[in-house]
């Protein structure tokens, strides 16, 4: 299994916390990240949005890029993942800029695709907001000209969207994959850097299957999980291409005893509609094709943390991964809070390494 942790771009997790005692900053981000390499973990993601989904749009929230190609020149052996979303970047312009990240990092950046959703920060941002189906007819012309500029030098591809002619992008990515962890991620067309996605909704899974790299799920309980990494890799096969990778994500809450841990469940769940940070819940609802409903309870806290299950005492969470691991999970994605403290107990007390 390999350790990923989501960099808290955003000051946090909880969406009716106000303060989690994670400053929205350079300086505390860049500490974490760099400690983290220290005590195990592989990754880092490090979402992209202009606007704040946790703690409400008036609050900061650190720009992805120049934050990802800041760590990349101060850290050695983690994976840097940084979501992009189509809607908003130029994929020829976007492919130079990844191109000189991951040569900054040695081979060790990758992207996590993601289809907007939030129409609020298209409309501050003056971005044309793209309804769902245009989203991912949007990112899979846009995959093409990302890899097609990354993999050729004179590229050019005319489409409904995109138009380049003869492009040149020098340096290219790094050739391969320089990162920490075992199973590794899995070998990438041409040793490109890693294209991690997500998705429910058929467009998307079929579209994630067809053009990219590995699969990210939200949290949810491993048979769940095993459904859809079963699904996921049928529709690979079908189109003869190599196995992908799995990720999951997850909030742990690790304590001594089950008690304490529930009470941390309980105190963080006691949801306050009118919080700022939920005054979007109903755009990301309707903006995304989830497979199930989520309620205010399970929207407290990002990316339907809670439901992944790692929560209880060590031997309980180690046991948790062992389920994920045995149903296909190569990597787990996690949140807590405060997250340099819980980080530093779940490496502690949970990690397993050879």
């Amino acid at each position: 299994m390999r350790y990923g942790f989501w960099l808290p771009v955003f000051g946090g997790w909880l969406r009716n916390l106000d303060d989690e005692q994670m400053e929205t900053s350079w300086e505390y981000t860049s500490r974490l990240v760099k400690r983290a390499e220290q005590i195990g973990y592989d990754l880092t993601l490090i979402a992209e949005l202009n606007l704040n989904d946790i703690k409400g749009v008036d609050a900061p929230s650190l720009d992805a890029w120049s934050t990802a190609a800041a760590l990349a020149a101060v850290t050695e052996s983690i994976e840097i993942m940084v979501a992009v979303r189509p809607t908003f970047h130029n994929p020829a312009l976007l492919a130079k800029q990844a191109a000189n990240i991951d040569q900054i990092s040695k081979g060790r950046l990758s992207l996590n695709v993601v289809s907007s959703w939030w129409r609020d920060e298209s409309t501050k941002y003056g971005i044309t907001f793209d309804e769902h189906e245009m989203r991912y007819a949007r990112t899979s012309e846009w995959l093409d000209v990302v890899d097609g500029c990354w993999s050729q030098q004179g590229f050019t591809h005319q489409g409904p969207l995109y138009d380049i002619r003869e492009n040149v992008l020098s340096p290219k990515p790094v050739a391969g994959r320089r990162f920490t962890g075992m199973p590794a991620a899995g070998a990438t067309k041409g040793g490109r850097p890693t294209l991690y996605a997500g998705g429910e909704s058929e467009t998307a899974k079929n579209l994630i299957a067809a053009k990219c790299d590995a699969y990210l799920m939200h949290g949810d309980p491993p048979e769940v999980v095993g459904k859809k990494i079963a699904d996921m890799r049928e529709r690979r096969e079908k189109l003869g291409l190599a196995p992908m990778t799995f990720g999951v994500a997850g909030y742990s809450i690790v304590r001594d005893s089950e008690a304490e841990a529930d009470a941390e469940v309980a105190r963080i769940t006691n949801v306050n509609a009118s919080a700022r940070g939920y005054a979007n819940y109903q755009q990301w609802v309707t903006g995304s094709k989830l497979e199930q409903k989520i309620s205010l309870e399970d929207y407290s806290v990002s990316n339907r943390g809670l439901k992944a299950g790692f929560v209880g005492t060590p031997q309980r969470v180690k046991e948790r991964m062992e389920e994920f691991a045995a149903v296909g999970v190569d990597l787990v994605l996690l949140q807590s809070s405060p997250q340099a403290e819980e980080m530093e107990r779940f490496a502690a007390q949970v990690m397993v390494r050879p």
